[in-house]
């Protein structure tokens, strides 16, 4: 529930918009005043907040990569077959896609108007590709080059 400051509702209602109002005089009220603090405090107060989200975040992944990489170092050979396994898997995928792509494009109007070739559409094609890229991501993450083995194989 939104907090109400006795400063906001004292600024809008002292708030003059008559032409030979001047407006630096509202500018300077106590009430103002206090209201543009309030909002810089708050302000500052977020940014501290997203600098330790951005900590925090930035460390687990850290640690993360750190763990995937002692891992790669334990198991190279484990590690290049999930390379191969990825790239082999991605030309599945592809092959896959242009038959899901196909099938979309030969049935879009049936589909477009009855709900049941949707559903058979999906039950037969999303399981299966939702699997396929789950194992894909996995494979590709254990087998990938980390960015320090990159640098070193130039």
């Amino acid at each position: 529930m939104p907090r109400v400051h006795p400063a906001s509702s004292s600024f809008f209602n002292q708030l003059d918009v008559s032409p030979d109002a001047s407006p630096a005089a509202d500018y300077e009220s106590p009430g103002v005043v206090s209201l543009l603090r309030e909002i810089r405090d708050g302000q500052d107060r977020q940014n501290e907040l997203l600098q330790e989200l951005v900590q925090l975040l930035s460390n687990s992944q850290r640690q993360r990569a750190n763990e995937l990489h002692q891992w790669k170092k334990a198991h190279p050979q484990l590690a290049a077959e999930c390379r191969r396994a990825a790239d082999a898997l991605g030309r599945v995928q592809a092959e896959y896609l242009r038959r899901v792509t196909a099938e979309a494009r030969e049935n879009a109007e049936e589909m477009a108007d009855g709900e049941f070739l949707m559903n058979e559409f999906l039950d037969r094609f999303g399981p299966r590709l939702a699997h396929l890229h789950s194992l894909l991501q996995v494979l590709s993450h254990l087998g990938g080059h980390s960015p320090t083995q990159t640098s070193e194989a130039s």
